[in-house]
């Protein structure tokens, strides 16, 4: 799939997927920053897209820098929907116990761009049973 891609600052590198078969592109933090523990920022990435109807663009956290800092995505994954135009921004949280400073152009996040099926919700009176019924949270042991 192609998605149209502006570059806001050209001196970024271009996202792209870090090996074959990956399935996030990398994104890249447009200016650099700190995060004390606890902490939550939005990083700007330096891009906008198109990304085309019927589908979503997916910001999740690097896994590297979930294991090595505790850096995750605040509302990972972030939705980027096919009618935004506006600059990617990455909202970080550290969760790790030390603070965290990030570089101008180093990976902040991934983006994967999916298909979805738009959903239409409809209300009844009861649903229909299940197997798991209301088993929720913890339902399924350790």
């Amino acid at each position: 799939m192609k998605i149209p891609l502006h570059r806001l600052d050209p001196l970024l590198p271009m996202p792209g997927h870090a090996r074959a078969g990956d399935a996030g592109v990398d994104l890249y933090a447009r200016e650099a920053g700190s995060l004390q523990p606890r902490e939550r920022a939005m990083i700007p990435t330096g891009i906008a897209l198109a990304i085309p109807s019927g589908y979503v663009g997916l910001v999740a956290p690097r896994s590297g820098l979930a294991v090595r800092h505790g850096i995750s995505v605040v509302n990972g994954p972030g939705v980027i929907d096919a009618g935004f135009r506006g600059e990617l921004n990455v909202v970080v949280i550290n969760l790790g116990n030390e603070a965290w400073s990030y570089e101008r152009g180093e990976r902040v996040a991934q983006l994967v761009v999916v298909p979805f099926e738009r959903q239409e919700l409809y209300e009844v009176e009861e649903l229909p049973e299940s197997h798991r019924g209301d088993a929720g949270f913890g339902s399924t042991g350790k």
